[in-house]
């Protein structure tokens, strides 16, 4: 048994985690170090919060670690983790802050987006589950592509009487879709609201997938303009994913409307026949016959991969935009 300590940051102790940060993480991270970032992040938005999204192992008085994370939905039962940290000098602080996450935070589950590869065998020591998110592309019916880079070009039939309707702000949002209490990571209309019509920096296209009069699922998706043409990102899939196929003829119009070359989409848990009966390939891993840059803003032309981890895998789905990625490439 060590002599740390643990418990949860408060308003006090922002500037504290920031310097921390600043000294140990090996660069000035943009989301602690621009204001409107860590208040969105980090005070859930909230200013004058009186506690942080973040954890603390302390030795004595003096901050050996961190752990910055982020709630799925306002009652908090799940959290991405975001930011974790300790000082090379402090041994063991950084695992024992990591191990007891759920108790400090009172989350029943936690995930994290964009982790190292490298480092799946920890994760998998304190009992969690790492794997890499699958990448899944659609085509539109173009002769040829400025950023994708497709040997032999594929279009799957799709079709489905699912109808997209833009959903322009949170008050239309809430009108049209419930989220499902049983997602794992439940993300309720708190989350939905501030992540997709309030988050700083950054727009998002949000539509409602409608079917028999009701609205199963969420597409939100962000549209790109690259290399005198756009492409689509579609970051978060929420509800009744069963329901996907009924909405691949929608999707697949919405690139013509958009005018847009491709939509591509990271995810985890969901079975790539789903994605197929939909309309979309899977990318392989390292294959050099299909390329899908992920980095736009500048381009980078090159396939990028991305991994996970999770401490429940019954039920869970991950997207592109969870936890603190699909976020705007700034320097601070």
């Amino acid at each position: 048994m060590s002599d740390y300590t643990f418990r949860r940051a408060l308003r006090g102790d922002g500037d504290a985690v920031i310097d921390f940060l600043n000294r140990n993480w090996g660069s000035r991270h943009p989301l602690v170090n621009l204001p409107d970032y860590f208040t969105y992040y980090y005070r859930n938005g909230d200013p004058q919060a009186e506690q942080l999204n973040f954890l603390l192992c302390l030795a004595g008085d003096a901050i050996a670690a961190v752990c910055g994370y982020i709630p799925a939905s306002q009652s908090g039962e799940d959290i991405w983790i975001s930011i974790w940290c300790a000082d090379r000098c402090a041994k063991g602080s950084g695992l024992e802050l990591m191990s007891r996450v759920l108790e400090l935070t009172g989350a029943k589950r936690m995930s994290c987006n964009n982790i190292r590869p490298n480092t799946i065998p920890f994760y998998e020591f304190l009992g969690y589950t790492g794997a890499r998110m699958g990448h899944f592309y659609r085509l539109a019916p173009r002769p040829d592509y400025r950023v994708a880079r497709v040997k032999t070009p594929v279009r799957l039939p799709v079709g489905g009487s699912g109808a997209l309707r833009p959903l322009a702000d949170a008050a239309a949002l809430r009108a049209a879709f419930a989220p499902p209490a049983n997602a794992v990571p439940h993300k309720d209309l708190w989350y939905l609201t501030r992540r997709y019509f309030a988050y700083p920096r950054q727009k998002y296209l949000v539509y409602g997938g409608f079917l028999g009069g009701q609205c199963p699922l969420l597409f939100c998706l962000r549209r790109v303009e690259v290399c005198g043409t756009a492409v689509l990102r579609l970051v978060d899939i929420v509800g009744d994913r069963a329901q996907l196929p009924q909405f691949g003829a929608a999707l697949d119009a919405l690139l013509t409307q958009q005018d847009a070359e491709y939509i591509d989409c990271y995810c985890a848990g969901v079975p790539a026949a789903l994605m197929a009966a939909a309309g979309f390939c899977e990318r392989p891993e390292q294959s050099g016959e299909v390329l899908i840059p992920h980095y736009l803003t500048p381009p980078l032309f090159e396939n990028v991969e991305y991994y996970y981890f999770t401490s429940v895998t019954e039920d869970f789905a991950m997207f592109r935009a969870d936890g603190d990625q699909d976020r705007p490439n700034l320097q601070c």
